[in-house]
């Protein structure tokens, strides 16, 4: 059963999900490319393994085997489907 999705910057850490869409018109040219080049699309694994403490920090996450630091604006026009287990 599919939950509501939510951004990246929502999602909690350790919890799983796929990537259920990406809101391109919210990022800039450069960033899309980075985000394309890196393997973000639909449908792909993604987890946040870690939150900057300090407001407004970079968010790590976890896509496929590679671990990615992202802007907080930039996991906010990603919007992802919570896995449950």
């Amino acid at each position: 059963m599919a939950t509501t999705p939510l951004s990246l910057e929502q999602l909690p850490q350790r919890q799983r999900a796929t990537v259920a869409g990406i809101a391109w018109d919210r990022l800039s040219a450069p960033e899309g490319r980075r985000l394309r080049e890196l393997g973000f699309d639909e449908g792909v694994g993604i987890e946040v393994l870690h939150r900057a403490r300090i407001g407004g920090g970079p968010i790590a996450c976890r896509i496929g085997r590679m671990t990615v630091a992202l802007r907080r604006r930039v996991a906010g026009a990603i919007h992802v489907d919570p896995l449950t287990s």
